[in-house]
Order: C-alpha cells, then structure tokens, then sequence
C-alpha cells in the first residue's frame, strides 16, 4: 500500500494508493484509468456553477439544472414486479418541489432526514405526474460551507463524479510534479499555462474561465501532438524507398474492357493518383475515402492486379472476416480471369482461387510456403494476417502493396512488422492505401491524417438507383410494416436496425442517461415482430455479444435469400453487401450521428431494385428532427459529415472513448485556432525552428503517441 506521505508517482497503480484501494481501483479500470498519471489525466467533460441554484419552479425536462433545496420527506420502494428498489427525497426551495431518485441505492435514504439541505445538480426527466431528477451530483449545505465551480466527470456503475473528483483532490497534492513537455517557446506564443498550473486548474478552479484555459492546453497538447508524430512520420516516408509499380497502360486498359461497368471519374482520378504514387519510387501512404457502394474495392484490386502484372504480392486487411469473405468474392469476380492466384485466410479457412473458376481449400501450411516464395500474389484476410501467430503468421516473397480496409491509422509498429515480413531487398518497403467509408470532414482528415494523402472517391456509379429516405413518425408505424411486408413478398430483404442489443437495470441505465430507458433492443424487436408483426416471415438477429460464427451463419443465410429480416445493431454498419435487400429500417434514428445513418442507408441501394431508407423517431426536439431531415436532403456523405460536425462534434465519427482519442482532443477538432496552433507549433519542431532532438519529454511523448495512437 502507497501512502500519501511520501511523493506518489504517475505510474504507480490506483489500487496501491491509500485511500483507493484494490476495490475501488477496479471501478476506476472501467474507466481505462489504471494509473496516478491515468487519474490525473481523467480531466471534468464540463463544470456547473452550484453558487448560483436554479429556483425549483422554473426547471423544465431536459434541463441540466443545479439546485438547492430543503428534503420534505424520503421514501424507499420496492418494485417487486421489476426485481428494483427506488430511494426518493422530495426537495423543496420557496418556489416549488422536485423529487430526487436513485435506482437500486437503498442506502441512500439512511443518508438523508428532513429538513436537511441539498445543492446539487442532475438531468431533469419527466415522469408521469411530475418532473424529477435522476441519480444527482449532491452535497448537504452546512453554516461554513460555500459553493463554487464543480467539475463534472465522465462515470460508470458505482462510481459517481463526486466520488471521482474527491480521489483525485487526495492524489493532487501529493503526487510527483508533472515534466512539461511542451517548449516554452510554443506555451508563449500560444498562451497557454504551464502543465501543473494546468492540472491543478482544470480540477479544482477558482472560475469556469480558469478551467477553461487548462483545458484548452490539454486540448492543445494532445492534437499538437498527433500532428507532430504525423508530420515526423511524413518526414521519416521521404528518405525511404518503396518498389516502383509503374502503370502499365495496355494491361490496364485489358482490365477495364473485361468488368462488367465503367469506372467513374472519381474512380478513375483516385486510381490515377494511386498508380502515380506506386510508380514514384518513395512509398504511398494514402488514404481513399469513398460513400458506401463508390467503388473503392475496385479501385484497390486494379492497383493489386497491376502490382501483381509486375511481379509483386499485395495484402488485403479487412477488420471482420465477413468484409474479407466479400473482398475475396469481389477480387474473384472482377479478375479470376486474370489467373493471378487469389487467397483467403480467415481464422475458419484457407482457400485459394487459382482462375478458371477453380477454386480449393488447402492445407494452411501449403499456402503459406506458397505465399513465402511468392507464387501467390493477392492474399485477403484480417488483420490477423499481420499478428504473431504459429497457426496464420505470414512471411511474403516480395510485398509491394499493403491496402487495409477502415482502419485509418496504421501504427509505425504495424508498418515496421510488416516490412520485416515483406521480403523486399534493399531497405524497400511495401506501398500503403488505406480505404474508408466513413465520412470524414477535411479538418478533422487533416489533423488526424496529415501523414496521409487523401483520394475522394465523391460519387456513386451512374446506373445506382438514389436511395428514398423517409422520417416515420409513430401514428405512421402500421403503414410502415404494411409496406415492408408488400416488399418481402415481392422477395426483398429487410435490414432492421436497434440502438441497443438488451435491457440492462435501471441504475445503469441512469448513469448511461434516463433516456435511454425507452431505446428499442434487438432482443425485445426480435421477439416482437416474430410473434406478433410478421409471425409468417422468416427473421434473424445479430449483434456484437455473439460468436464469430454464429455471426457469419446468420449473415450467410441473409445473404443466401434463407431470412426475409435482418433485426441487428450497428454490426451491420460495415462490410454487408446484400443486392437484394431494399428496406433500411432504423429505430431510434435520433440516437445515431449522421454519418452513422448515412453508413446504414448506404447498405441497401446495391441492386437493381428501388431502395428505401426508414427512420423511426419518438423524439419531440425539434434538434432531433432537423438532424434527420438533413439525412433525407444530403447529397452525399461528406456533405453529412460536415453538418454532423457543426451539430455534434467530431465524437460522432471517430469516437469519443476510443484509445488515443480523449474527449480533449475530439472537443480541440471543433476549435479552428486549437487546429491552427497546433498545425503550426508542430511544424516549427519539424522544420527546426525549435529543436527537437535537444528537448527530451517531448521526444518521449512522441513515440507514446506513435506507439499507442490508432482510429480503428
């Protein structure tokens, strides 16, 4: 146990510090916070006023309001039917009253008597006879107690914000100093505070405005720091060299005479662009961002087949096996006839298509000598090509293009692992081109991705039938099943899309937002249009929690024609290629980004048929319903994604809790001067304005980054 005398170091673990403990560490590790420095680094998502109380009567549902007032009287019930308990205290200030509830906590009420007074703060929900607050921030006010500024911290079950914040005031004082890593130099002229003025303020401030700069330097710190580490990387691509892949303008001109359709313009200037990089000698780092169905994997298996017409073997790494089975069908369909050997290794199985429609499965062990002395030249799986592994790891004969499929950040490490593997002489290293579906707007592409050169693949091919979007209020919802079941019997298929897999309880659901409460599950729909809806049809479900084959059994008989509905989460939000399905019903639509949904419609619209997009909405906020509309009215996805971001910030496409990708660093994306500063400050290290090399942290703090950083 480490006790709070002696100076406590960022890298000892939670559950040594006295005070915190191994069972208290454990709720902490919900949060990924394993460390001092992990605790420290958990900055507020915002911060509330409690000096200055809302009066009770003019608090309206939806409100994230600070209160104070007196308890008239605790209640604790037993909800027998539900299998929960719910604890109420009824407050009230000289305006009105408001309850107070928290689910399966009975021992809150021993806490509280009346007459006791609360300030506190909480999401106010309206139940059926009145409004009232869930699962709240709280203190008791005493004679010498005064209120200030409280920071707000992103929780989990059985941890509240109160209860982080009171470890972090414990550790603060007594852990080590931080080393700041950022030259003095950028500090000055961006104007930001010191690395431990900076802690300090950010979770105990004397104002919001003092918050707010601390902030904004761990804002600052993390995206100066992704776009340093990409512009190093940059640099570092330039003094290397790759295989030349020049274009071979006859044996391109065979491939495209023998697909079934002609490339767009799009296609056909990323293509350009990609073979200009192949032929240059110096290694391609692109990335190829494209809508749903723009042709990106054609674009990728022509620049696979030109290096393969040259002598080189290309890798293909998608991130479920279900996206690499539909490459492989892809691959094979458009150029099996050029009787280049084409591989598929999945964690189930091996097969080999050697053209001429010959295809066999073959001993794992046999293909990868065959690969190792070049003889097959595509080779298509997951990443799990790439991992140390006895039973798949693959050594090549001479790789000269590597194509992942969204994964946008492909580490330093991953490239260096797979260039050692690569078997190319004389320090060559294999071209790189990553693809992606997911709209990105061009600022967040720039700062995250500025290591990368971007292709836009920005229209959809000419014989693609626009998909017909339609909000669905719910006195319209019979009619909607009425329609579906007219398209089913005229043998379509039907996508249904859930935000939830299953009810969890009700404390969970509080923490998660009260909200969330009403959100449709998979399981719940499942069960419900089997039975009573469409008890005739034959329906399927799928989400995350199953097996990876029970996923693709289920995906395989959706796809065979065997299921007329496909009730599922976001799984089927990539890789699903389904010509014959032509309903994307989306409950809940409200709850997902608008790059999300327009990842969803994008999964019917594939065949020759008239496609259609629902989107099932109970919400009242007219916020909600505009972002819906601008779903039925966007051009395309890009166009979304840039409305997205102006409504909800850059979390709604990458991710907020996604390693490496802190709220600070979604939340710097929306600030152009944090970009701006950033951008330049990292230039200035990477042109020697500032010297690099002599300014240690910093170089530490760059190959963490390196090392850790991925969007994935």
């Amino acid at each position: 146990m480490l006790y709070m005398v002696s100076r406590l170091k960022m890298t000892d673990p939670l559950s040594e510090v006295k005070g915190i403990g191994e069972k208290m560490a454990e709720k902490f590790a919900r949060l990924g916070l394993l460390t001092v420095g992990d605790l420290l680094g958990h900055t507020p998502i915002r911060y509330e006023d409690w000096s200055s109380p809302r009066p009770i009567a003019g608090l309206k549902q939806g409100d994230n309001a600070v209160f104070r007032g007196t308890i008239e009287k605790v209640f604790l019930r037993r909800m027998f039917r539900r299998g929960i308990s719910m604890t109420e205290a009824r407050i009230k200030d000289g305006t009105g009253s408001i309850s107070l509830i928290w689910f399966n906590q009975p021992y809150v009420k021993y806490g509280f008597k009346e007459g006791d007074e609360l300030v506190g703060s909480g999401k106010v929900s309206a139940g059926k006879r009145s409004l009232f607050i869930s699962n709240p921030a709280y203190d008791f006010v005493k004679e010498d107690t005064e209120f200030g500024i409280i920071p707000v911290y992103r929780r989990t079950k059985g941890l509240s914000s109160k209860g982080i914040w009171g470890a972090i005031k414990k550790v603060l004082p007594v852990s080590e100093p931080m080393t700041e890593f950022i030259p003095g130099k950028v500090l000055l002229s961006e104007g930001l505070p010191e690395i431990n003025k900076s802690l300090r303020n950010a979770h105990i401030p004397n104002s919001i405005s003092e918050a707010d700069r601390a902030k904004r330097r761990f804002s600052f710190e993390n995206l100066f720091l992704i776009q340093l580490s990409s512009l190093i990387q940059k640099k570092k691509l330039l003094d290397m060299k790759s295989p030349v892949i020049g274009s071979d303008i006859d044996f391109a001109k065979k491939m495209l005479s023998s697909i079934p359709f002609s490339l767009t313009f799009a296609q056909k200037r990323s293509l350009w662009e990609i073979m200009q990089d192949m032929g240059s000698g110096r290694p391609m780092n692109r990335l190829l961002q494209g809508d749903v169905g723009s042709g990106k994997t054609v674009v990728a298996a022509i620049a696979a087949m030109e290096a393969a017409e040259q002598g080189f073997q290309s890798v293909i790494m998608a991130p479920t096996e279900i996206l690499a089975r539909q490459h492989y069908s892809t691959f094979r369909s458009l150029f099996g006839h050029m009787e280049y050997p084409i591989a598929l290794i999945t964690g189930k199985e091996t097969v080999v298509f050697y053209g001429e429609k010959l295809e066999s499965s073959v001993k794992r062990k046999d293909v990868l000598e065959d690969i190792k002395k070049g003889k097959i030249k595509t080779i298509i799986g997951t990443h799990a090509l790439i991992a140390e592994s006895k039973k798949s790891s693959v050594e090549f004969g001479n790789l000269g293009l590597i194509v992942i499929d969204e994964q946008h950040r492909f580490g330093v490490g991953q490239r260096g692992h797979i260039t050692r593997k690569s078997g190319l002489k004389n320090s060559l290293v294999p071209h790189f081109l990553s693809m992606s579906a997911t709209p990105i707007p061009r600022t967040i592409a720039i700062s995250m991705f500025g290591d990368l050169d971007l292709s836009l693949i920005d229209e959809l091919p000419k014989d693609r039938k626009p998909v017909t979007t339609k909000i669905i209020p719910p006195d319209k919802r019979e009619k909607a099943y009425d329609f579906i079941r007219e398209e089913v019997e005229k043998g379509r298929q039907v996508f249904i899309v859930c935000p939830r897999i299953e009810k969890e309880d009700e404390e969970e659901l509080v923490i998660s937002g009260p909200s969330w409460s009403d959100a449709k599950t998979v399981s719940e729909e499942f069960d419900r249009l089997s039975k009573k809806i469409f008890p005739d049809l034959k329906i399927a479900m799928l989400h995350g929690r199953m097996k990876p084959e029970e996923k693709s059994s289920v995906m395989e008989d959706f796809r065979s024609g065997k299921k007329d509905i496909l009730v599922s989460t976001s799984v089927i939000e990539v890789g699903v290629d389904i010509p014959n399905a032509s309903i994307m019903m989306i409950e809940n639509a409200d709850r997902f980004g608008l790059a999300q949904l327009y990842q969803f419609k994008g999964r019917v619209g594939r065949g020759p048929h008239q496609s259609f997009c629902l989107l099932f909405s109970e919400s009242a906020s007219e916020a909600s319903i505009e972002r819906l509309k601008a779903v039925t009215e966007a051009k395309n996805g890009f166009e979304l994604a840039e409305k997205d971001l102006l409504m909800r910030g850059p979390g709604s496409f990458l991710g907020n809790d996604q390693a490496g990708n802190p709220d600070l660093t979604m939340r710097a994306l929306q600030d152009p001067s944090i970009i701006r500063g950033s951008r330049r400050a990292a230039e200035q290290v990477v042109n020697g304005d500032i010297r690099f090399e002599e300014f240690a942290p910093l170089m530490k703090k760059v190959e963490e980054v390196q090392r850790n950083f991925h969007l994935e």
